[in-house]
């Protein structure tokens, strides 16, 4: 690596990280006042634990997240093995733009969609529609990376098993399903980390008691920022980088062993 390549690769890191660093040390900041460090200090994540309204955003975060996932995991799963399994068929394109479309589509006018359409429906905006909507942009990704696995997915055990009378159910809940685990629970994770920090499309669809995590802290920013919003980021950005952590992991031994 030339020295070129490296203060190249330096800087785009500082670039990327440095604000995320800087946010994760003040969170330790004794002063109230964010940009003093006033000495070393856990006091803010006390003041956070006690904070009624952030930590019951935290949990309806987790509740809808998990939820959305789950529904994005199976929808995706479901739409992935359609397009990989079953060839040309018609409506192939139309269903292949209904499923990615989300992932390439500016968030402001999916929300704004979605909005319009539960209004339409006479749906109440909460829980359920965040749900939905958070699912709905979802299964794209799911769908991409178990696609990705269908197509590297030896089909001879498969095959093997049909010729030993085996039905296309009992096929696909012992041979499929299990070499697809790995990518359908990387799926399921990267599903729930993207629930989880999603503001703009969870300000058009919540409702009243349907305020997640990521909608309390922009309202609290906008009132001013404090070392608990910082506490609060802090434990946000473990949390997802565990979840992409552990979703990158299940993808690497994914394509080991294909």
């Amino acid at each position: 690596m030339t020295a070129f390549t490296r203060t190249a690769l330096g800087l785009g890191l500082a670039f990327l990280y440095a604000p995320i660093l800087v946010l994760v040390v003040f969170s330790f900041n004794a002063s109230s006042l964010v940009t003093v460090w006033g000495g070393f200090s856990t006091r803010w994540y006390g003041v956070l634990f006690n904070d009624a309204p952030l930590i019951a955003a935290a949990w309806v975060s987790l509740r809808v997240a998990l939820a959305a996932a789950l529904v994005a995991t199976i929808l995706g799963t479901l739409a992935a093995l359609a397009l990989e399994r079953h060839g040309r068929f018609r409506g192939r394109g139309a269903f292949t733009a209904l499923v990615y479309a989300p992932m390439v589509m500016p968030e402001v006018i999916t929300g704004l969609s979605l909005l319009l359409l539960f209004v339409g429906i006479g749906l109440d905006r909460g829980l359920a529609t965040l749900v939905i909507a958070h699912a709905t942009f979802g299964t794209g990704f799911v769908a991409v990376i178990v696609g990705a696995r269908l197509k590297g997915l030896d089909r001879t055990l498969e095959e093997a098993a049909a010729d030993l009378g085996a039905g296309p159910a009992r096929i696909f809940r012992t041979i499929t399903l299990p070499l697809l685990a790995p990518a359908v629970v990387a799926g399921f994770l990267l599903a729930f980390t993207l629930s989880l920090d999603d503001l703009v499309i969870a300000s058009f669809v919540s409702g009243p008691g349907a305020t997640t995590l990521p909608m309390r802290l922009y309202s609290q920013v906008r009132l001013g920022v404090n070392p608990e919003i910082n506490a609060a980021s802090t434990l946000l950005i473990a949390l997802v980088s565990l979840v992409v952590l552990a979703a990158s992991r299940l993808l690497g031994r994914q394509g080991a062993a294909a």
